[in-house]
């Protein structure tokens, strides 16, 4: 336990130390006079001086703009450009090393290598120069050799691509995580035509910055301290402390105002009395208690109107308890309140699931925080992100993602193999500096490289390739991507009105309409000679045992009527499913037939129960002529089964029916219709009686 408390205390020093101010210059000496603003405003100025009094060493084979990060890699290492080459040289396989991707992977090489020595530095989310440090690493990453500096549009000298973003920016976990960075660049680019600018990333880390001392400063309040001490817990997110934003907590029939707090822990909510708040009420998100949270309606007097609240509901309840936004228009608070309890919950459902526990375990909670601090940068860009709240959240993603739960699966071996690799390794695992980098997720500093396998690692992070974690999410983000296309065709198939949804049925249905119309044809034996053909055809099938082959027929024409068709129509558009539209109904008309309808479905529930009812009474055998006779036939039934080869009872049956209406049996037939129909009148139905129920009686 106390090197548990020890543990859990450095994670925190950490983790705090990301969001201290303090300077950072990352080693590069500025003009005399020069400022911060001055980096900001100078693209290369945060990369330009050089390590030493000297010339600056430039790589050959390098573009310009990668020889000027990669000696600005080498200030921060504290080496020579030269020195760190050969590092590269030495620890890189021969595939990585390939003359085509040199360039890029020795430039991912020292981009990786000097931000995680950055990333340890005390403050350096507020640095301007640390912005433009690492995008500039990614503008570089676009153009890394010489060669490609011709070929690559003149818009990279400013923006920044999909493709270097995820690179460079996962290389942080602050900035951006490998789940989720492909939507969080969506939202970042959304205004630049798809390419990042460095004002908004600029703008984005600031938020970034200000989310992190806005949640030290919750977290070393007072607010919840009794509560919060036990675990350790971290304050996430605050609401209802304004008169023009309350929350309001239903439970039962009563409603109270009050303060909603969010921890990595729990949910609690104070009650506001006069001027203090009530002693908190915890709803717990890190217990397995059966917790779940949904949307919900609400609304006066218990009516469902306002879609602006989440429900809470465990097994420590009696009842579920509703939390409700109120808001003038649409329901966005509610739902990035819902998207981040959710985070919270599915990330603890994550670490049970998988067994994590100790520093691995703070470090998961630590991404989860770290995905909800993304999520408020984002908000204070002002750009609308009300349907991709769960985007930008890796655990609420992966839940939705197709394959999410092999994201998840890939998170918890990588987790795995480095809990190994720190046990394996003597004095990784103790001691004040390795568990602040654990901490704050920045554990990259240590370049390895297995001996069975060519990849090299910095980190987490893989030069030259995607590392097993990206493969599955790139995968996975694919699949879902499809998946939109496909709905986006099911939206737009979707048409207005009963009637017109009802002729678009009826076309669809069309060829099983005219086979089953084909088949009543030859069972009422109109066309005497197809009919003897089908069933001749038919009886020979059943009695060789055939059924299964002919099965199997159908489902080998099927599949290759389905595959010379694709090939067929390859770049060709769906045949469109063209339906007669029938004559337009005014509103009393479509109410009258959704009244017919409804009248239609409760005849035949009513007739559903009846058969049900008269069901029950014989197997209750109430004391009919009917019940000896449903005895007696059962008992048939049991003999049939028993003795009789299967094979020929499945051609009595199908004799039975197809020749019901031949002409040798049709007044037969008749006749036995009508006493199976007097036989079935003949049973009584067991009775029902319908009670109020008393709780509604006590209501009203």
């Amino acid at each position: 336990m106390a090197m548990m408390s020890r543990t859990r205390d450095l994670l925190m020093e950490g983790f705090e130390g990301l969001v201290r101010d303090g300077s950072f210059n990352w080693g590069l000496p500025r003009p005399p006079g020069a400022s911060p603003a001055d980096d900001a405003d100078d693209p290369a100025s945060s990369s330009s001086s050089s390590f030493s009094s000297g010339k600056q060493a430039t790589v050959p084979g390098l573009s310009p703009k990668a020889n000027v990060i990669v000696s600005s890699c080498s200030r921060i290492l504290g080496v020579s450009t030269d020195d760190l080459q050969n590092d590269f040289d030495m620890q890189a396989s021969d595939s990585i090393k390939q003359p085509r991707n040199y360039a890029r992977n020795l430039l991912e090489y020292c981009c990786f290598r000097a931000l995680a020595q950055a990333s340890q530095v005390v403050g350096y989310l507020a640095d301007k120069s640390f912005h433009r440090l690492t995008f500039d690493m990614m503008l570089a990453w676009e153009v890394p050799s010489s060669s490609s500096q011709l070929t690559v549009k003149v818009e990279v000298d400013s923006t920044v691509s999909l493709e270097a973003f995820s690179r460079i920016a996962p290389a942080i976990p602050t900035i951006a995580d490998v789940v989720t960075f492909s939507n969080l660049f969506d939202v970042l680019s959304s205004s630049s035509g798809g390419r990042l600018t460095f004002p908004v990333y600029d703008k984005y880390l600031t938020g970034l910055d200000r989310a992190m001392n806005k949640m030290k400063g919750q977290s070393e309040s007072s607010l919840l301290s009794a509560q919060r001490s036990q675990r350790g817990e971290r304050i996430v997110e605050v609401d209802g402390t304004l008169t023009t934003q309350p929350v309001l907590e239903h439970v039962g029939i009563s409603t109270w105002p009050g303060r909603l707090t969010l921890t990595d822990h729990a949910l609690y909510f104070e009650a506001l009395r006069v001027v203090t708040y009530d002693k908190p009420k915890a709803y717990e998100l890190a217990e397995d208690v059966k917790q779940s949270v949904k949307p919900e309606l609400t609304g006066p007097w218990g009516s469902r109107l306002f879609d602006k609240a989440v429900m809470y509901k465990s097994t420590t309840l009696t009842e579920p308890v509703i939390i409700e936004f109120p808001e003038l228009s649409g329901h966005s608070r509610r739902d990035y309140w819902l998207a981040i309890i959710s985070e919270i919950l599915y990330v603890h459902r994550f670490i049970r699931k998988f067994g994590i526990n100790g520093v691995d375990k703070e470090e998961i909670l630590l991404k989860a925080i770290l995905n909800i601090m993304r999520l408020q940068a984002i908000e204070e860009l002002a750009i609308p992100v009300s349907s991709r709240f769960e985007s930008l959240l890796m655990f609420n993603l992966c839940d939705k993602l197709p394959g999410g739960d092999v994201i998840l699966e890939t998170l918890a071996g990588t987790i795995s193999s480095r809990s190994s690799a720190r046990v394996n390794r003597p004095g990784t695992s103790s001691g004040r500096h390795s568990m602040s980098r654990f901490a704050v997720l920045s554990n990259l500093g240590v370049v390895s490289r297995n001996n069975n396998d060519e990849r090299l690692f910095v980190g987490e992070i893989v030069v030259g390739e995607m590392s097993a974690l990206q493969k599955v999410v790139t995968e996975s983000m694919n699949n879902y991507k499809k998946v939109e296309l496909a709905q986006a065709t099911v939206d737009g198939v979707k048409v207005d009105g009963l009637d017109t949804n009802l002729a678009v049925m009826k076309e669809l249905l069309s060829p099983i309409s005219e086979l089953w119309r084909f088949l009543v044809l030859l069972a009422s034996w109109d066309e005497p000679i197809k009919s003897m053909v089908f069933c001749l055809l038919s009886s020979y099938i059943i009695i060789r045992g055939w059924l299964v082959y002919f099965l199997v027929l159908v489902l080998l024409f099927s599949a290759t009527f389905m595959f010379l068709t694709r090939l067929t129509s390859q770049g060709k558009p769906m045949i469109e499913v063209k339906v007669t539209s029938p004559p337009p109904m005014n509103t009393m008309e479509q109410l009258l037939a959704v009244q017919n309808a409804i009248s239609k479905v409760e005849e035949l529930v009513q007739d559903a129960n009846i058969v049900l009812l008269k069901t029950r009474a014989l197997l209750l055998a109430f004391p009919s002529q009917a019940t000896d006779r449903a005895i007696l036939s059962l008992v048939a039934m049991a003999l049939s089964l028993a003795f009789v080869p299967t094979r020929l009872l499945v051609l009595m049956m199908f004799l039975e029916v197809f020749t019901n209406h031949s002409p040798p049996r049709r007044a037969s037939t008749e006749r036995w219709t009508r006493r199976l129909r007097e036989w079935w009148f003949s049973i009584p139905a067991a009775p029902v009686v319908v009670e109020k129920d008393k709780e509604d009686k006590k209501t009203k």
